[in-house]
């Protein structure tokens, strides 16, 4: 397991590009949860267990109309140019909103493609991330928050993204509650959705709620492998408190240069004086056709 030496960062997402490591997340700024910002900091040694360093210029041009909340960005290579997904508070809307962000670079400067809200617009929408389809289709695929619900049951919802990323071109379908797992506490919420296909070709997808230990990161398999499933919970956890110091959450895999996956989290969910929440890096394979973390050297 390792721990990064970047300071404070909430729904980490991690890109390789070109040697170089990004984290990309949510920045902790003077005006807590509200005023928030894409934050990115960057990795030259090679190796994810480096140093890392923030840039020290904004990633993206923020839009008029978003007004806070600015919250989990995560950065994909799509058709030669960078896509950054993310969400924010709309004065628009009155809602946040799913939106993507282009730049030629994983540096930035992001500008937004899709002139506001991707989402519906009565909607509050978070944590949007891009699945590619085996046809090459392109996908948004987010949550359809609790506080908006009309029995504040958050769900996961897909829908079909034009090729060029700048609108939806079908209507958004749900694809599962907050409640569905047996071990999920709470049974409010769908945080941070990420897709991986496994050798076989199973679809999974890694997504956060809380279980009696806190924060943690449960997975879903389509019986289908279609993005509209039926999705089933996988009753096993990919990772939780007992696995570790802390709870932690929001989930997204990459591979190092080396081609070792890891889990990036952020842990643990609610800072204390003594800890932040910092991106916490995991080894994993597959197993079973599934995912498990390796933790035989955490520490």
């Amino acid at each position: 397991m390792i721990e990064t030496n970047i300071p404070q960062l909430r729904d980490p997402f991690v890109l390789r590009a070109d040697g170089v490591y990004y984290a990309y997340g949510t920045g902790i700024t003077d005006g807590g949860w509200d005023h928030t910002t894409y934050a990115c900091y960057r990795n030259t040694s090679g190796r994810p267990d480096g140093p890392w360093t923030k840039l020290t210029h904004e990633i993206y041009v923020r839009p008029p109309h978003a007004e806070k909340n600015l919250w989990a960005p995560e950065v994909h290579r799509y058709r030669g140019a960078y896509y950054l997904f993310a969400t924010y508070f709309s004065s628009e809307t009155q809602h946040r909103v799913s939106a993507i962000f282009r730049a030629e670079s994983p540096e930035g400067p992001f500008a937004e493609i899709t002139g506001g809200a991707l989402t519906p617009r009565d909607w509050d929408c978070i944590d949007a991330t891009l699945y590619v389809d085996p046809s090459g289709a392109p996908w948004l695929v987010f949550v359809h928050e609790w506080t908006c619900t009309d029995d504040h049951i958050g769900r996961m919802a897909a829908a079909r993204l034009s090729d060029d990323l700048t609108h939806c071109i079908s209507a958004p379908i749900e694809l599962f509650r907050a409640d569905a797992p047996e071990w999920a506490h709470g049974n409010r919420v769908t945080d941070g959705c990420f897709l991986y296909t496994t050798q076989t070709g199973r679809l999974l997808m890694l997504w956060s709620n809380m279980d009696a230990d806190g924060y943690c990161v449960g997975i879903a398999a389509s019986t289908t492998g279609r993005i509209d499933g039926p999705w089933v919970q996988q009753e096993e956890r990919l990772y939780t408190r007992s696995m570790g110091a802390y709870d932690g959450g929001h989930g997204m895999i990459f591979t190092d240069a080396d081609g070792a996956r890891y889990l990036c989290i952020h842990s643990p969910n609610t800072p204390t004086p003594a800890r932040a929440e910092v991106p916490v890096l995991i080894p994993i394979r597959e197993q079973n056709d599934t995912l498990v973390c390796v933790l035989e050297n955490a520490k």
